[in-house]
């Protein structure tokens, strides 16, 4: 195959990871942002997206030569906007050269043509369609990767992330923080210089720590099943042989378990992350679970003169992989602002919520609300089936009324097409709606539509859904 030879400014279509050709241009990049070592790679920016990325020469291919054959295989919407961008800046481009070129030769002799104009940090042209839920670079651990903000202008420089945040105090004594235009960051995020360490590879962690290696940070992970800690120790983390090895050896230490017995015993069994606490350490729980086992967790790491903060997460596998996460936290606002990197890197907003226990409540209130919400669905397409409508209407009905979602959408796309490949399991979310309904009758708070959600939802854990998507629950109606 010939070597593509490129220049800045050269439209080109890039190839990340699992992620189809997308159009882009070769741009100059940032002063301070280095090129990774290994193969020739160009600094690509993305057109109709928020990214950027290094990307190897042998993942580039010309945008016109190739575009045809890309238009042919790649369908989707927001990839015929990217296309359509492309078009558009091409457009203006030839206007700006002719404007600027043909002011006349009255014979009609041609003009040499200039090449295209480079675009900086600040023009509009690709800028055009930006949707920031559509991260299509950040899922791919090979490629340093950074968010533009959707501001006018982006900032002077790259400078520490402290200095482009904001703080939103609200009437309930929270705060959240938050990128300058509550979407992205203006620049790269700088990673702290603290280690990192990770307990938990699952749905969730796996995404999570991707991201925190993709920008920069210095990481320990742990799993319980060792092998898939393998994919991370590959692209630069390390490898921690206990729960307790990795509090002892890093500065702050995340976990990210299935339920409030995984949590209990990550911290307090053999070779438990309380072996490894020494004043001064961090211990951040981002696992769901109830607030009595919040206090119970802080109560152990402050004794040992350790920092507690919980923080868990609201999204799923695919806003994980994207870093498109909310974080709930509470605890020692200090671990907080310690972990700004960190967060700004998993998610697009984190919350502070005051003393520990309260994200455990919020978590659990949101998830209730979600899997009460996604049994209501399901009984509303089986109902629809049951009556002789048309399931696909029922849905194209509902994502044009007050409802709509991309949640929505592609929950009930996904039944309709009979994929129930786990984005969020489904024994997670009846897990939440067991402690929801327990933290509602300790309050003395009735949560009678939460109670009904439980049951359908155990109905399908007795149909062997456990391990589905929480759409999953459908099938418990059509059982």
């Amino acid at each position: 195959m010939a070597t593509v030879h490129l220049r800045i400014g050269d439209l080109v279509w890039g190839k990340l990871g699992r992620y189809p050709p997308w159009p882009g241009k070769v741009v100059s990049p940032p002063k301070d942002l280095k090129k990774p070592r290994g193969k020739k790679c160009h600094f690509v920016k993305f057109f109709g997206t928020e990214d950027h990325a290094w990307i190897k020469v042998e993942q580039l291919k010309p945008y016109h030569a190739h575009k045809e054959e890309m238009i042919k295989i790649n369908k989707g919407k927001r990839f015929q906007q990217a296309v359509d961008a492309v078009e558009d800046f091409l457009k203006k481009a030839k206007g700006k050269e002719q404007n600027s070129d043909g002011k006349g030769d009255s014979k009609g002799k041609k003009t040499p043509s200039k090449p295209l104009k480079i675009l900086e940090e600040d023009d509009e042209d690709l800028s055009a369609l930006k949707d920031p839920s559509e991260k299509l670079v950040k899922d791919d651990p090979h490629f340093h990767h950074f968010l533009l903000s959707q501001s006018e202008k982006p900032a002077p420089s790259m400078e520490p992330i402290s200095k482009r945040l904001k703080i939103i105090e609200e009437d309930s004594g929270s705060t959240s923080i938050q990128a300058a235009d509550s979407t992205a960051i203006n620049g790269s995020i700088t990673p702290t210089d603290k280690r990192i360490g990770f307990l938990g590879l699952g749905l969730m962690g796996s995404g999570i720590v991707a991201n925190l290696l993709k920008l920069g940070h210095v990481v320990t992970v742990w799993n319980r099943t060792a092998e898939k800690c393998d994919l991370f120790i590959q692209e630069g983390a390390r490898l921690g042989r206990t729960p307790g090895e990795v509090a002892s050896t890093c500065d702050i230490t995340f976990s990210c378990v299935s339920d409030p017995k995984a949590a209990r015993d990550l911290v307090l069994g053999p070779s438990g992350v309380l072996q490894g606490i020494r004043p001064g350490k961090c211990y951040v729980e981002m696992s769901t679970v109830d607030p009595e086992t919040i206090t119970e967790l802080s109560k152990v790491i402050t004794s040992r003169g350790g920092r507690f903060l919980e923080a868990p997460v609201a999204g799923s596998q695919q806003l994980s992989n994207d870093g498109m996460l909310v974080i709930l936290a509470a605890g020692d606002r200090t671990v907080y602002e310690d972990c700004s990197s960190c967060f700004q890197a998993m998610g697009k907003t984190s919350f502070f919520l005051g003393e520990a226990g309260n994200a455990a409540r919020m978590m659990l209130i949101l998830n209730m609300v979600q899997g009460s919400f996604m049994a209501t669905i399901a009984e509303g397409l089986t109902l629809a089936q049951a009556t002789g409508q048309s399931q696909q209407t029922f849905l194209d009905i509902l994502c044009q009324g007050q409802m709509a979602s991309t949640f929505v959408d592609q929950k009930c796309q996904n039944i309709l097409q009979g994929n129930f490949k786990p984005d969020y399991y489904l024994k997670h979310i009846q897990k939440d709606l067991r402690l929801a309904i327990s933290m509602g009758d300790m309050a003395n708070h009735p949560t009678p539509m939460a109670a009904a959600a439980n049951e359908v939802y155990k109905r399908a854990k007795a149909l062997d859904q456990s391990d589905n998507d929480i759409s999953a629950v459908y099938r418990a109606y059509i059982h």
